[in-house]
C-alpha cells in the first residue's frame, strides 16, 4: 500500500476542515465525499514530469506569500502546498491559445492527486489554479460538481450566482454540469479544487 506524501495529507486534512466548516451545505456534503474516498488506502505515488510555467513564477510566489498573513488554517494550508508546488506539473487550460498571450502566461493548473496527479487514483481529482493579476479563466463544465478554496482574493461566478468574492479562506460550490468561471484583479489569485468522480 502506497503512503501518502506528508505534506499532501497535511493539505488534505486542513482542507477537509475548512469545507467541513463551510455554510454551503451543497459544498459540505460534496466534501464528505471527497474525504471519505481520500481516506481510503492512498493511490500509487507518481514520478510526475515536473513542470513549471510563468504563473508559476511571481503570481504564485505572491499568492502563497498572502496565505501567510490571513487567520489559520491559510497559513498552514499555503505552507503544506508550497511544499508541494515545485514538484507538480503545471499546464495551461486546453485551448488557452485562442485566449491570448495574457491569459496564456497569465494561469496555469496542477493536478495533485487524480490520474495525472502526484497521487495517482480514479475517485477524487484535487488540484490548483493560479492566475496573475486582472485575468479571467473562461466559462467551462465539467460533469462532476467541484468545492473551491481561495487561497486568494478573486470572484467566481456560476449560471446559479453572481460574480461573488469569498476571501481568503472562503468556500465556492458548483453543482455538476454548471457554467462557471473565475477571475482575479489586482493581486494574484490561487485556488485548490476538489471533485468527487463517480
Amino acid at each position: 500500500m502506497a503512503v501518502r506524501d506528508t505534506n499532501l495529507q497535511q493539505l488534505l486534512n486542513i482542507s477537509q476542515r475548512i469545507i467541513a466548516a463551510s455554510a454551503n451545505y451543497r459544498a459540505v456534503m460534496a466534501g464528505e465525499r471527497i474525504f471519505e474516498s481520500l481516506a481510503r488506502p492512498a493511490g500509487s505515488r507518481a514520478a510526475a514530469t515536473v513542470q513549471r510555467l510563468p504563473a508559476c513564477d511571481h503570481p504564485l510566489a505572491a499568492a502563497l506569500a498572502g496565505t501567510s498573513a490571513q487567520h489559520s488554517p491559510l497559513p498552514e494550508l499555503g505552507t503544506a502546498f508550497g511544499a508541494l508546488e515545485g514538484g507538480l506539473h503545471w499546464y495551461r487550460r486546453k485551448n488557452a491559445e485562442a485566449l491570448g498571450q495574457p491569459f496564456i502566461d497569465g494561469h496555469a493548473n496542477a493536478v495533485l492527486i487524480g490520474p495525472d496527479g502526484i497521487e495517482q487514483r480514479d475517485d477524487v481529482l484535487v488540484g490548483a489554479t493560479v492566475m496573475a493579476p486582472h485575468i479571467v479563466y473562461p466559462d467551462h463544465d465539467h460533469p462532476p460538481e467541484e468545492v473551491y478554496i481561495a487561497m486568494s482574493p478573486g470572484e467566481w461566478w456560476n449560471a446559479e450566482m453572481n460574480w461573488t468574492e469569498p476571501g481568503p479562506g472562503g468556500i465556492i460550490y458548483n453543482p455538476p454540469g454548471i457554467l462557471h468561471a473565475m477571475r482575479s484583479h489586482t493581486k494574484p489569485f490561487l485556488a485548490l479544487w476538489f471533485l468527487p468522480i463517480d
